[in-house]
């Protein structure tokens, strides 16, 4: 294990992403450079980077940093609404990255893509016609193929930031908060503790149907019981009273949605007789709401997520740069930088190469210990929190290593 990687400013921090090291090893370089989570996170199971329209003229590429390695950043930074704003957000983590690194040999080459799969194979084709060893993004799912058939025709990696999971693949990564990883944490957790009978409520749409085949694979790994599993739309309160009938032969019981959704849930269940008490509740990172805080009903429900430590030090870095509050999803961006800066430093000619980006001991960045699997998805290290009136508190901590 080579040690930690610390920012030049700012104390080092134990963080939530990880990364490898060993030009022949397969180990793991740990990245100290930032803290954890803090408030609430858009796009942190669900995936709201689908698609956006671009809104004016796309933004003029631009090279920051002199080193000697090419890393191609593509997002969409003219892309109207919440996407371009998210855009602007990474780019500047991605800077600070770059910033804090100490005497990075990188050479960020940022591309807009305005927020289209077209957009996004002209950034992707410029920023490998320059040089580019490997790419970071883009964010939008609907992006990611028009990238990877470009950079696969080189051999060259994509680290990409949409969180579904179906675009990954052979040499394209997703650096990104994937609902598989809370499902199953939050289900081994709670099995733990002797949890063995589950019932279960979760939208019917695309992230629930991703919720869905993680959460019954890990009650199953676990030899768990499904004793009700309803999916809701409009009508809550119909699955509410099935669910709500059966939670007598279950110990615990999962909802998987956003803020807003899992407070009208649990309400739902309330007026159809349950008594939300008497059971212990299990969620997703979705859950880290302030709507979900102030619920009496969601009060000691439990649901994994990235400690929050890491994301509190890195907005206070960050609004002390730029005079605003991150997105969420800047981490992102913060720790791809810092990975390959890493890996440019330590890794020599092989920086990028497969064995490298899929070490089993994976890396640490801001958002604790992540490591990229051989199918392009990833796995993180996430702590279990506690819902209280005043937020959250972890009960059971982030680990510091990834299991054999």
């Amino acid at each position: 294990m080579v040690g930690p990687l610390e920012p030049k400013s700012g104390p080092s921090r134990s963080l939530p992403c990880k990364t490898p090291s060993g030009a022949t090893r397969r180990t793991a370089v740990g990245l100290i450079l930032g803290a954890p989570l803090l408030g609430a996170c858009a796009g942190m199971g669900s995936n709201p980077f689908g698609s956006a329209e671009t809104a004016g003229p796309p933004q003029q590429p631009q090279a920051v940093g002199t080193g000697g390695v090419k890393v191609g950043l593509v997002l969409p930074l003219s892309a109207s609404g919440n996407a371009g704003v998210a855009a602007q957000s990474m780019r500047n983590a991605a800077e600070m990255a770059l910033a804090e690194f100490q005497n990075p040999n990188i050479q960020l080459l940022i591309k807009d893509d305005g927020g289209s799969p077209q957009g996004a194979s002209l950034g992707t084709q410029q920023a490998l016609d320059e040089g580019a060893e490997i790419i970071l993004g883009p964010l939008f799912a609907g992006s990611v193929p028009s990238t990877a058939a470009l950079t696969r025709t080189r051999g060259v990696s994509v680290i990409a930031f949409s969180t579904d999971s179906s675009v990954a693949g052979r040499g394209v990564y997703l650096l990104s908060f994937l609902p598989e990883s809370d499902v199953n944490r939050i289900v081994e957790y709670a099995a733990s503790t002797g949890k063995r009978s589950f019932a279960a409520m979760v939208p019917d749409n695309a992230y629930g149907n991703v919720v869905e085949a993680a959460f019954k694979q890990a009650v199953g790994r676990r030899n768990g019981r499904l004793v009700a599993f309803e999916k809701y739309g409009a009508d809550r309160a119909t699955p509410a009273r099935t669910v709500a009938q059966a939670l007598g032969s279950a110990d615990a019981l999962f909802i998987a949605d956003d803020g807003d959704s899992v407070v009208q849930v649990a309400d739902a269940l309330t007026a159809a007789g349950a008594n939300l008490r008497n059971i212990q509740l299990l969620g997703t990172g979705l859950w880290d709401n302030p709507r979900v805080f102030a619920s009496p009903a969601l009060q000691g429900g439990l649901y994994a997520a990235p400690d929050p430590s890491g994301f509190r030090a890195f907005s206070g870095r960050y609004r002390a740069k730029f005079g605003a509050d991150p997105v969420r999803t800047a981490t992102l961006a913060y720790d791809a930088v810092a990975l390959v800066a890493a890996l440019a430093r330590t890794q020599g000619p092989q920086r990028f190469a497969t064995e490298v980006l899929t070490s089993p001991s994976g890396f640490a960045g801001i958002d604790g210990l992540f490591r990229f699997r051989a199918d392009g998805t990833n796995e993180r290290g996430l702590a279990v929190m506690r819902v209280g009136s005043g937020g959250s508190t972890p009960v059971a901590s982030s680990p510091k290593s990834f299991g054999a």
